[in-house]
């Protein structure tokens, strides 16, 4: 006989003592069908929980008998406790377990029907239909011997319990004899996908087939000749369901995934609309609507083109192939789960699992109550998952591929004229085509109702566990917990608006490598250095200001403004803690003065533009640094300055001849005091009115129809001078270009006379702003600070040759992660902006910026 188990859940043997049980599963661990950790049996948990596992009372006086039958019943008590305690463990982690123990009795059984039911795992009866007369003849042979007595209590017991074992819930149940010759089969695990030489996951296609083969064609699939659709490279396509329904073509696009699945060469998940469509083809009671009465329809017309006979065969080929798909399929790689791909959702306990709950989750997603129009209100199910599994869904459109908390949403609303797209695994890159039609003729179309909630209020509740963000550069971002409350609470508290806080500049390194140079922190060497041995051979010195960074958004008029944020205003200048740089009248002027110029110059008309985003720095650095400067660098200079002169004077008037020494060393302090004092006076000058105030662009971020993340920095620069042309208030940055070791030259040189004269120094960058080596994301701007600069850093006497040693020692390798996370963020965030994406989308990129930036790092560096 054959007995078929699943891949995962409980298999309930059931039969009275001596039946066969423990030898049957003996004889599976030993043909190595079964592992021994696969088998709980109540006679060893006995003995873990009493050391022993049988009692003997019967033959006993009555008071002893009584006795004894309380410890057996108290021991048995906690070994099935602690069972089921192992047994649950094992659901939880969708593992298969064979449980050992009599199960004569209803309640007994329900316990672990229950058990499978609430963590979504099937149950298997296997029940020992032993004779009696080998029940107790076996039990004559046993060292501890059950009595007669007992054996024929439980070979009548399940005489009656037989006939409603069938009933009670069982997935399959089996009666067997144990001398029978017994075959065990363990299940495939039909929900596993080994993504070979990959995968490419489609969105909802709602019957627009004719975009779904430009789709297939983009993907570079190609026809053959028995109309197949196979990719060169071996890949297969998956759909996340809802083929049909809505659209133009849902016969034709079901049957064409009917026979690529059928062939092997794809896959299609379970969903709503494929549910219905199942069940209606069944000839069960369903209503037909929200699209689906298209496909009733299609299949008319079919009828009568080819006949009630061929209808009714492809109905019910159609009915088998989508009864057939499965809630969701996970995707291995080298053994390993990595990816989920399903129709509307799925929890992280769901996975891997099969149960009518669990398909039910997967077609429908979480939905807590129904709108005005009698459609379920859909809840953010993806918050919640926590795992590193990426899961890839559907079902809700959104005009952008949705990439939250490691859950991908590739339905774009196709069938609602927005587009249908593809994900790639495991190289997480999305391609969409376009509708070419609005086929649906839905009044409440998805893409314009969430058009117009596109600037709700973020759900605080995506982000305070923490969460992660999807970045094209360095791929899944995540924002632990502990950092991300503080930002939260910054946000909410301090910065501009949400809808005004588009980007937040990323923080920048130093050299990794100090200066090999005796006297110097940081030289042009090192930086130039580390970008030649990742490959980079042109490079962009620029003038570093020292101002404070700031962010500006200039709108073209108010109208655009509210296009584009919601708001009507002119624009915005924030710091890049993400607050307001200026005071409200100082803003309105800097904003009015800078719109007119910009709209003298035919700026917007030119570009096409309604706004322009830049990255700059805005000077004197007394305009946000005034406090910091009166109470910390001022007050310090001042009074080392006294301090080390009277030290001077007394050492100078000494009649000791052994103080030369401290004479010169508090000399060398004097001039690094008054050095220090210099260095920061240097970027301080009057601000009365906005006549002082300079800004110096040095990245346009974007356009509200471009990022400009592609072009050269070389163009950034001429796109400064431009900005800064007959302006009263931008102006230029001076920068050069390495690419030889002339040029690198001029640039030290360059680099050690303006340093010389007190300013800040450059900033050294790859020719393109987005630079990689060997594929992966490398640092996209070095500072090197110049000797004078760095005595407000490090303090007035870094250059003493024990504290120039020390800070030789430095480590940038945190400060180096931080800027890479934080450029790949700002990079994803003015993409999902210029996108048309929600606030909320936006929000998650500054926010984990700004939770980034909490993270302690020597802010020095």
């Amino acid at each position: 006989m054959k007995i078929t188990v699943p891949n995962s859940g409980i298999v309930l043997l059931i039969g009275a003592s001596n039946s066969g049980k423990t030898t049957l599963l003996n004889n599976w661990i030993r043909e190595e069908t079964i592992q021994p950790s696969e088998v709980i049996s109540s006679d060893e948990y006995r003995l873990v929980v009493s050391d022993t596992n049988f009692i003997q009372w019967t033959g006993r006086p009555k008071d002893e008998a009584d006795s004894l039958y309380d410890q057996y019943h108290a021991i048995s008590e906690e070994a099935f406790h602690m069972m089921d305690n192992v047994i649950e463990a094992r659901c939880r982690l969708n593992r298969l377990t064979f449980i050992d123990a009599t199960h004569l009795f209803a309640d007994d059984r329900k316990r672990y029907i229950a058990l499978a039911q609430k963590h979504h795992v099937p149950i298997v009866a296997v029940v020992l239909d032993t004779p009696q007369e080998t029940l107790l003849e076996r039990d004559e042979q046993r060292e501890n011997s059950r009595g007669k007595k007992k054996v024929k209590q439980q070979y009548q017991n399940l005489k009656r319990e037989k006939r409603f074992i069938k009933k009670e819930g069982f997935k399959s149940t089996y009666f067997i004899n144990a001398d029978e010759d017994i075959e065990l089969v363990r299940m495939d695990y039909p929900l596993l996908i080994d993504v070979e030489h990959g995968i490419d996951l489609i969105g909802d296609i709602h019957g627009c087939y004719d975009e779904f083969i430009i789709l297939l064609k983009s993907l570079g699939y190609e026809e053959n000749d028995e109309a197949l659709y196979l990719h060169p490279d071996g890949r297969k396509f998956m759909s996340v369901g809802d083929v049909m329904s809505r659209g133009p073509e849902s016969l034709k696009t079901m049957l064409f995934f009917q026979r690529h699945v059928e062939q092997g060469v794809a896959y299609m998940t379970d969903s709503n609309h494929g549910w219905k469509i199942a069940r209606w083809l069944d000839g069960r009671s369903v209503t037909l609507n929200y699209g689906d009465e298209k496909v009733e329809q299609e299949l008319k017309e079919y009828e009568k083109t080819y006949g009630s006979e061929k209808t009714t065969q492809t109905k019910e080929v159609l009915k088998n192939f989508l009864l057939s798909a499965p809630s969701h399929y996970v995707l291995m790689k080298n053994g390993v789960p990595t990816a989920v791909c399903t129709h509307a959702g799925i929890k992280d306990e769901f996975i891997g699992k099969q149960s009518p709950d669990v398909q039910d989750f997967c077609r429908y997603g979480d939905s807590s109550d129904l709108n005005e129009n009698g459609k379920p209100i859909r809840s953010d199910w993806f918050v919640h998952h926590k795992g590193s599994i990426v899961i890839i869904w559907g079902h809700d459109p959104k005009p952008q591929p949705l990439v939250v908390n490691n859950t991908v949403n590739i339905d774009q609303g196709v069938v609602f004229g927005g587009k249908l797209t593809a994900f790639q695994y495991p190289e997480k890159r999305f391609i969409s085509v376009d509708a070419l039609h609005n086929y649906s003729g839905a009044i409440d179309n998805p893409l314009k109702e969430w058009e117009k909630k596109r600037f709700n209020a973020p759900n605080i509740e995506k982000f305070i566990d923490g969460y992660s963000v999807q970045t094209e550069q360095l791929g899944n971002i995540k924002v632990p917990q502990n950092i991300v409350k503080s930002a939260i609470d910054t946000i909410s508290h301090y910065t501009v608006p949400i809808e005004q806080l588009l980007y937040i500049p990323p923080t920048m390194s130093p050299t990794p490598e100090t200066s090999k140079l005796k006297d110097f922190l940081e030289h042009p060497k090192e930086a130039i250095e580390y970008y030649r041995s990742h490959g980079i051979e042109t490079l962009i010195a620029e003038k570093k200001h020292m101002g404070s960074r700031a962010i500006l958004l200039l709108f073209k008029d108010k109208e655009s403004a509210k296009k584009s944020i919601g708001l009507d205003i002119d624009g915005v200048i924030y710091t890049r803690k993400g607050r307001k740089f200026f005071d409200k009248l100082t803003e309105q002027k800097v904003l009015r003065e800078l719109k007119e110029e910009l709209t003298r110059k035919g700026y917007f008309s030119k570009y096409e533009t309604n706004y322009v985003l830049l990255d700059a720095e805005i000077m004197p650095w007394n305009l946000k640094a005034k406090e910091l400067i009166s109470s910390q660098y001022a007050h310090v200079s001042e009074n080392a300055i006294l301090d080390r002169k009277k030290i001077v004077e007394k050492l100078s008037n000494s009649e000791h001849v052994d103080v030369k020494k401290w004479l010169i060393e508090y000399e060398g302090k004097l001039e690094n005091a008054e050095t220090f004092k210099e260095v920061f006076q240097k970027y301080c000058w009057d601000i009365e009115g906005t006549d002082a105030i300079q800004i110096a662009p040095f990245h346009v971020l974007a356009h509200s129809n471009e990022t400009f993340f592609h072009k050269p920095h070389t163009w950034h620069m001429e796109m400064n001078k431009e900005f800064a042309e007959g302006s009263s208030l931008f102006v230029t940055t001076e920068y050069k270009i390495i690419s030889d070791a002339v040029s690198e030259q001029e640039v030290t040189t360059w680099w050690e006379e303006i340093t010389k004269n007190g300013h800040e120094g450059i900033v050294i960058k790859p020719e393109f702003y987005i630079p990689t080596y060997r594929g992966k994301l490398i640092q996209p701007a070095i500072k090197v600070r110049g000797r004078k600069y760095l005595h407000i850093i490090y303090g007035m006497d870094y250059l003493s040759p024990l504290n120039l040693e020390r800070l030789k020692k430095r480590n940038t390798v945190k400060k180096q992660k931080l800027a890479l996370k934080e450029f790949a963020l700002g990079i994803e965030g003015v993409q999902r902006f210029v996108n048309g994406d929600s606030i909320e989308r936006v929000h998650e990129c500054v926010l984990a910026t700004l939770a980034m930036e909490s993270d302690p790092v020597d802010p020095r560096l």
